[in-house]
């Protein structure tokens, strides 16, 4: 599996021949590339969904497929953008590469009004959960991508999670707001310092990643 981590919680994950984009969003530059067959949106907050931004991956995509929750797919069908709906732990098959959802609601942010939020459990392998560490697939997780900057969050929490799905190798994402020093620099000495034996790849934006 080969990850391309554009910056924050974009990613454009590519297994056999599918080609997977996730939440592009005002937080990373627009996605480049070409041939993207779907395209998962976790919520409909603006660093994981720009709607601008999406289509021009579709313009440039034309035969990409949309797959998110009803929540994002109000926003999706005021902008005429059409989108297929995956219900909670409901599976598709994009080109043989299983993409399993998981999970119902955004983790709580002071204030704010709560809304859905989808995890995506990609090829039985990877599993990313948008902005929720509290949802964790009912199958073994190989790769986590883990949040591991929000206000709805501490570090604490993301090395507890991590303990709680137990994957072989995590990498983070939902970094964009942090300085470089910051994130390359503390943020792995509190997670990857207290995994017992769990692998930390760093992913800066612009990483790009093969998963065996």
């Amino acid at each position: 599996m080969k990850v391309t981590k554009y910056g924050h919680a974009c990613l454009l994950i590519e297994e056999g021949r599918a080609k997977l984009l996730l939440d592009p969003g005002v937080w990373n530059p627009v996605p480049d590339a070409e041939g993207i067959d779907a395209v998962l949106i976790t919520h409909e907050h603006q660093d994981h969904v720009d709607i601008e931004q999406l289509k021009d991956v579709l313009g440039r995509n034309p035969g990409a497929v949309v797959y998110t929750h009803e929540a994002v797919g109000r926003l999706l069908r005021d902008a005429a953008i059409a989108y297929t709906a995956l219900a909670e732990g409901e599976t598709v098959t994009v080109k043989g590469v299983s993409v399993q959802s998981f999970g119902h609601d955004h983790a709580v942010v002071y204030g704010a009004s709560p809304c859905r939020n989808t995890g995506y459990l990609i090829a039985e392998k990877l599993y990313v959960p948008g902005d929720a560490l509290h949802d964790v697939p009912l199958k073994q997780v190989e790769i986590l991508a883990l949040p591991t900057g929000a206000p709805w969050m501490k570090l604490s929490e993301a090395v507890d999670y991590v303990k709680k799905v137990k994957p072989r190798v995590v990498f983070p994402i939902h970094d964009g707001m942090y300085t470089e020093e910051y994130r390359s620099g503390l943020v792995p000495r509190v997670i990857a310092g207290n995994l017992e034996g769990i692998e930390y790849r760093d992913m800066p934006a612009g990483a790009v990643e093969e998963f065996a």
